[in-house]
């Protein structure tokens, strides 16, 4: 099996955010006995923000709010989070690791989503662990809200990955917020994440990291959209790891995968790139979206909103504002505006007949 584990910075820190060996170790321990039992992993981490506090004199500091501080802060620390896992795995396992930084924005450029893919194929090939982390020191705009949970989600996708594991400070998603209700218990099957589940998850559980257990369902929903099994579990259990693999009930929360893969572009459109604007439709443009194969015409158009450009995402949202599909438009929203509801014979020469080409467009899933 092809597995992507994810490890989050509060799994590897302590509370004044030093890496802690032990946890590492632990880590190593695990993904060593799935790569001995057969299985290829990628292994994301999180925590080169939180390893380049202590580097800087700012240990048990809050996370800067600037965000060109945190890009240095990061460079710092990832040196010291690869250092230290470089050490763990060759000194204890006798495995080479190698390091990729990648950002969500690279697995929608087909060029880079091919290049990273081919890349990561041929270190699984040449026996070497691959270890991922978001480009935090390069990225184009602010950190952002649990990317490396994206990230593990788009690598599971583009991998073909047969199960994603996001391990985690927590059992899995609890019915509760086990700090108010001590009857809190841990959802063990989850068929598929909706509204009810997300509602569940709350906020990010530590000052040292950036998801929590909201972006571990959205990165759920992602991968299971992709057909990837997905198991959320606290890094802590022993045998976590070797357990999620098999399926052992009870590890931790499991979300079912979905039949079939979408594609990676449509994967990217849906979870990964954020919507620049919307555009509303009539209800018969809505209907053949949802039938599926169909672009987006200006003739179904009603509105647009946010001033997007060409190549922005846009959501799609029907009359009364709900959105149920999201797509790449290809005409900016100033133009889109002054040729909505007109037929393709009818538009002028310099204006494309497709709003939206259906390549660029997903239905997004229900709840």
């Amino acid at each position: 099996m092809r597995v992507i584990a994810k490890i989050g910075t509060s799994s590897v820190t302590d509370e004044a955010g030093e890496l802690r060996s032990e946890a590492i170790e632990a880590v190593a321990a695990e993904v060593a006995a799935v790569r001995g039992a057969g299985h290829e992993v990628v292994l994301v981490s999180s925590g080169a923000v939180a390893a380049g506090l202590p580097a800087l004199g700012l240990s048990g500091a809050a996370r800067p709010r600037d965000p060109r501080a945190l890009q240095a802060v990061a460079s710092v620390g990832q040196v010291r989070l690869m250092e230290r896992y470089a050490s763990i795995f060759a000194h204890a396992h006798d495995t080479v690791v190698g390091q990729l930084l990648v950002v969500p924005a690279d697995f929608g450029a087909r060029d880079k989503y091919l290049h990273a893919r081919a890349t990561l194929q041929a270190m699984l090939t040449m026996g070497v662990l691959p270890i991922v982390n978001e480009n935090d020191a390069l990225a184009d705009d602010e950190l952002r809200f649990g990317d490396n949970d994206r990230i593990a989600a788009l690598l599971a996708q583009a991998l073909a990955a047969d199960v994603l594991v996001l391990l985690t400070d927590q059992a899995g998603l609890l019915t509760a917020d086990p700090r108010l209700d001590s009857s809190a218990s841990l959802i063990e099957d989850i068929a598929q994440v909706d509204r009810e589940m997300e509602a569940l998850a709350g906020g990010s559980g530590s000052n040292r990291g950036t998801g929590g257990m909201t972006s571990k369902l959205a990165a759920a929903k992602m991968a299971t959209w992709s057909g990837v099994r997905t198991v959320i579990a606290a890094a802590e259990r022993p045998g976590v790891l070797g357990d999620a693999v098999a399926g052992v009930a009870g590890v931790g929360t499991t979300v079912r995968a979905r039949r079939g893969r979408l594609p990676a572009r449509k994967v990217w459109i849906a979870f990964a790139v954020g919507a620049a604007g919307t555009v509303m439709v009539d209800d018969g443009a809505r209907a053949a979206l949802l039938r599926g194969g169909s672009s987006l015409l200006p003739a179904g158009v009603v509105s647009t909103s946010g001033g997007f450009d060409a190549d922005d995402a846009v959501e799609v949202v029907d009359r009364s504002g709900v959105p149920f599909a999201k797509g790449i438009s290809r005409i900016p929203a100033e133009i889109l505006d002054s040729v909505v509801g007109r037929r393709s014979a009818e538009l002028p020469a310099d204006v494309s007949p497709v709003a939206i080409h259906r390549d660029d467009l997903v239905v997004l899933p229900d709840g």
